[in-house]
């Protein structure tokens, strides 16, 4: 027996379950997860052409931008904005069950204009510098404006030509306020009165800070999912990863005994890896995800299975346990390469050329595949030859083996 290495493989098996036991279940519980696996609103807006505003590559950039802030402002814990081809925004709204509240605050031009009694638009939403919600002493919700350095000159100019007349706010045309002027106003602020509650103030606020959309937008679809519609989905999720991979480390066991054993401490470390880089990388969990984390997982063991089958194969052509298992490694490893390269491409394919839920299993699907060729051909070959060299076991069957060469001796260990 040879203290030292069987010392260094306790030490390895002991961190890999000390941090797998530790870590899995708050890596697991901080990766963002999606709007399937937690409820919340699903909106698509797409961008209209109209002759003031022709739909272009960076219109919709500012569209996006634009979505980005507004859906910021209210608060939100991890909202997703993205495009969708070239006209088509997704937004997904966790926590939001109410769908108009959401559209109210996301899908409005929000075109400001303060225009004169002629009608003539003097002043628009690019003049603002600032715009917050506010609570007088007599308890009005209103929306403290403060323009630019140029709107401020503006705005003073417009108050001091039209004492005694009426101007009017707009908001896409909508007039929101028609205040009468009764003195110059020339500090460069002014209030929009008329929100019913300090909510409806704050959401205009948004609104106005976030700026006019470039182009217009249509809301083509709206879908709620349900917190407890969310949390069954996540429920079964979980008992689904859970049965996943405890038949994975049963049937290693069963199979290849101490080499199972190794492959499935590889495993957990497999496991926590490929959560630690999802949370690293900011991905958003979804169900399509997890299948993904699922297959991955079953790929990774395959790539142990090869090398297995081919250490077995090895070792009844009479070598020793350490050369055969060295034997089935470099045996195997063409195999699980070309494997797992075709993957890797049809991960990246689905990638590119997907759209949502289909990304977020790409993502799982080909980090998973990269991390187990780490694991797999690395981390477990480096566990068996420590287990293989501290001389403990020498009958091939405890490694999940048939002993026996051609005169039915065992092979010794050297």
């Amino acid at each position: 027996m040879r203290k030292g290495e069987f010392a260094k493989l306790i030490v390895i098996v002991a961190v890999i379950i000390g941090l797998f036991i530790a870590f899995v279940s708050p890596l697991a519980y901080s990766i963002r997860q999606g709007l399937d696996l937690q409820g919340g609103t699903h909106v698509v807006l797409e961008a209209e052409d109209t002759p003031e505003a022709p739909v272009n590559n960076d219109a919709m950039d500012r569209v996006t931008h634009i979505m980005e802030k507004r859906v910021n402002e209210l608060g939100l814990t991890e909202p997703i904005i993205q495009r969708q081809g070239e006209r088509r925004v997704i937004v997904e709204l966790p926590g939001i069950n109410d769908p108009d509240k959401a559209i109210q605050v996301i899908g409005k031009t929000a075109m400001l204009e303060f225009k004169d009694e002629a009608g003539n638009t003097v002043l628009t939403g690019t003049d603002l510098k600032d715009a917050k919600e506010q609570t007088d002493q007599r308890g009005q919700n209103l929306v403290a404006l403060e323009f630019s350095d140029e709107g401020g000159e503006k705005f003073g100019k417009l108050t001091t030509e039209n004492v005694g007349r009426r101007i009017a706010i707009l908001l896409d045309g909508e007039v929101l306020t028609a205040p009468n002027v009764n003195e110059p106003i020339l500090g460069g602020k002014a209030v929009i009165t008329g929100s019913r509650t300090l909510e409806e103030a704050h959401n205009l606020a948004i609104l106005l800070r976030s700026g006019a959309l470039p182009v217009k937008v249509n809301i083509i679809e709206t879908r709620t999912v349900g917190p407890t519609l969310g949390q069954d989905s996540k429920d079964k999720s979980e008992f689904a990863f859970t049965i996943g991979i405890g038949a994975v480390l049963i049937f290693m066991l069963l199979f290849y005994r101490l080499s199972g054993l190794v492959a499935d401490i590889s495993l957990m470390a497999y496991v926590l890896m490929l959560l630690a880089a999802l949370k690293f990388l900011d991905a958003t969990l979804t169900l399509p995800g997890v299948a993904g984390i699922i297959l991955s997982i079953g790929m990774a063991v395959d790539a142990n299975v090869l090398i297995f089958e081919h250490f077995k194969e090895e070792v009844l052509t009479g070598k020793t346990l350490r050369m055969a298992m060295s034997a089935g490694f470099k045996r195997a490893f063409t195999t699980i390469f070309d494997s797992n390269i075709t993957t890797i491409i049809a991960s990246i394919v689905l990638f590119m050329f997907g759209t949502g839920s289909i990304r977020g299993f790409a993502i799982t699907l080909g980090l998973g595949v990269v991390l187990s060729m780490i694991t797999a051909v690395s981390l477990t070959q480096y566990m068996l030859k420590l287990l293989i060299g501290a001389n403990i076991f020498q009958n091939p069957f405890v490694f999940g083996a048939k002993s026996g060469d051609a005169s039915g001796e065992v092979p010794q260990n050297v």
